[in-house]
């Protein structure tokens, strides 16, 4: 293989790369669970970036089942979103992602910055209950429960929900182990066409575990629910704000 082959390659290994060149086509059907909760003020702070700040303690657990992607295939990710400031513009960190899929957690977090990771999201209908559950490995870390079709939600606020800017931290080590690239990234959801958008009563259980510590941010008070089905497009992830200008390297 010669050298401008290797160099027109995205992703290893060579000859049978993780995922293909992406596509820029809708996602369509996704599905979205949403529990935004109440939290521990000093937890939220702790794990939230700078320069991002938080204001209201609020965390919002997701469950999205994705029927149809092109590449990747249908899958599922589950994970929590932290509403934060950057600048002056509202819109929510992403603090962790789990997925069912191996080419969609490579190329997120390769092509972009998802915090993604593997794990054993659900998301179901169970005796009148929308059901969203997170395993990791063969333990249950959360469960999610709303009402199923209780009452409608106005597009949209839905809309809004959706399409709020998303900030992420994207690190890439050297071969000394120190970061090449340390930026906050901030990408958006946009050309979302909401096709249903549901609420009603709901409750959400967070469970301990060492490697997927989402109930360091206990849940307090469930605030809102809602299930959003949706087609969407997303936009390129670009850099904001380098940790590397800001913080004096040895």
């Amino acid at each position: 293989m010669q050298a401008d082959q290797i160099l027109r390659s995205l992703n290893t290994p060579l000859t049978a790369p993780a995922y293909p060149f992406p596509s820029m086509t809708p996602w369509i059907d996704r599905e979205y669970l949403n529990i935004v909760y109440r939290t521990d003020p000093e937890a939220l702070r702790a794990i939230v970036p700078e320069p991002l700040t938080v204001g209201e303690p609020l965390v919002r657990f997701e469950v999205m089942h994705m029927g149809d992607v092109s590449a990747f295939g249908p899958y599922t990710e589950a994970g929590i979103a932290i509403p934060v400031d950057f600048e002056g513009e509202q819109g929510e960190y992403l603090h962790s992602m789990y997925l069912d899929n191996f080419p969609a957690t490579a190329g997120g977090r390769e092509l972009s910055a998802y915090p993604k990771v593997m794990g054993k999201p659900s998301l179901y209908v169970d005796h009148g209950t929308l059901v969203g559950t997170l395993d990791f490995g063969s333990l249950r870390v959360a469960t999610a429960t709303m009402g199923y079709k209780h009452q409608v939600l106005d597009k949209e606020e839905a809309r809004r929900q959706i399409s709020v800017p998303t900030f992420m931290v994207k690190i890439i080590p050297g071969y000394d182990g120190r970061p090449i690239v340390s930026d906050l990234v901030r990408t958006q959801i946009t050309e979302v066409t909401v096709k249903e958008a549901w609420t009603g009563p709901a409750r959400l259980q967070l469970f301990q575990h060492a490697l997927a510590p989402l109930a360091d941010l206990p849940v307090l008070e469930v605030v809102s629910a809602s299930h959003i089905n949706t087609d969407l497009s997303l936009a390129p992830a670009k850099p904001v704000y380098s940790y590397l200008d800001h913080v004096q390297r040895p």
